[in-house]
C-alpha cells in the first residue's frame, strides 16, 4: 500500500473516532462532525452511506440503556414520515454530480448548525404535524447527505425536551433511519482491513466518549461539536463551488 494510501486510511480512522466520540458525548453528533470530512476523503455517496451505516450502530449500542425512555408517541410520526422522503433523498445522491452534491450536503449542514445554535423557535415543529415536518426533514436530509438529525434536534428543541430525554429518543430514530438509508443507498465499498480499522476506531471513540461525558460539560460539548460541524460544512460547500 503506499504512503498515500496508509494516510487516507488513518484520517477516516480519525474522523469516525472522532464523530464516534461525539455521538457519545451529545447523543447525535456523529453525522454532523463526520460527514463532511468523509465526503470529502471518500467522495459524497461512500461518505454518506459510510456515515449511515457508523451512526446506525452506534445508536443501536447506545439505545440498548436508554429504550424505555422512548416516546412512542412521537417516534411514530417521525420514523414514518422519514420512510416516505428516504426513496427521494436517494434519487438525488445518485443524480448529481460530485460538486453539486457536495455544495448541497455543505449547505444542509452549514444551514442546519446555524439553526440549531440559535435554537430556532418553529411552530411548525410542534406536535404531531411537527413530528412529520421533522420526520420527512430528517429522512430526506438523512440519505441525501447523511445528515438527519438536526430536524429531530429542532423538533426536540421546539417540544421542550431535556438532554436526558432527547438522547435515547435521537438514537432510537437514529435506529430506524440509518436503517432505511442503507437499505435505500446499500452499503459503502470498503476493503475488509478498512472495515477493520472503521469498526475499531467506533469503539476507541465510544470508550473516549463515554470517558469525557461525565467531565465535559454539556453546553462545552455542544458547542464544540457545533463548531467541528460548521467549519465541515463551510469546507464542503467551498469545494463543491470550486469544483462547478
Amino acid at each position: 500500500m503506499t504512503g498515500g494510501g496508509h494516510a487516507a486510511d488513518l484520517a477516516l480512522a480519525g474522523i469516525v473516532l472522532l464523530g464516534s466520540c461525539v455521538q457519545w458525548l451529545t447523543g447525535m453528533g456523529f453525522a454532523l462532525v463526520a460527514v463532511p470530512a468523509l465526503i470529502l476523503l471518500l467522495g459524497p455517496s461512500e461518505g454518506v452511506v459510510l456515515a449511515n451505516c457508523a451512526a446506525g450502530a452506534i445508536s443501536v449500542v447506545g439505545l440498548a440503556g436508554g429504550w424505555r425512555r422512548v416516546r412512542p408517541a412521537a417516534m411514530v410520526p417521525l420514523c414514518a414520515a422519514a420512510a416516505c422522503t428516504v426513496p427521494a433523498g436517494a434519487w438525488l445522491t445518485h443524480r448529481l454530480p460530485a460538486p453539486a452534491l457536495l455544495l448541497v450536503m455543505g449547505g444542509l449542514v452549514t444551514v442546519a448548525v446555524l439553526l440549531i445554535m440559535r435554537g430556532a423557535r418553529v411552530p411548525a415543529l410542534r406536535g404531531t404535524r411537527g413530528a412529520v415536518v421533522a420526520g420527512a426533514a430528517g429522512g430526506f436530509m438523512n440519505t441525501a447527505a447523511g445528515v438527519g438529525g438536526p430536524p429531530i434536534s429542532l423538533y426536540a428543541v421546539n417540544a421542550g425536551w431535556t438532554i436526558r430525554e432527547f438522547v435515547p429518543n435521537a438514537q432510537f430514530y437514529g435506529v430506524v433511519v440509518n436503517a432505511f438509508s442503507v437499505t435505500a443507498n446499500g452499503l459503502p465499498d470498503l476493503s475488509a482491513p478498512r472495515w477493520a480499522s472503521v469498526t475499531a476506531a467506533m469503539t476507541v471513540g465510544a470508550l473516549i466518549g463515554r470517558g469525557l461525558a461525565g467531565r465535559l460539560p454539556e453546553p462545552r460539548a455542544r458547542l464544540l461539536v457545533l463548531g467541528l460541524a460548521l467549519a465541515g460544512g463551510v469546507t464542503a460547500v467551498g469545494k463543491g463551488l470550486w469544483g462547478l
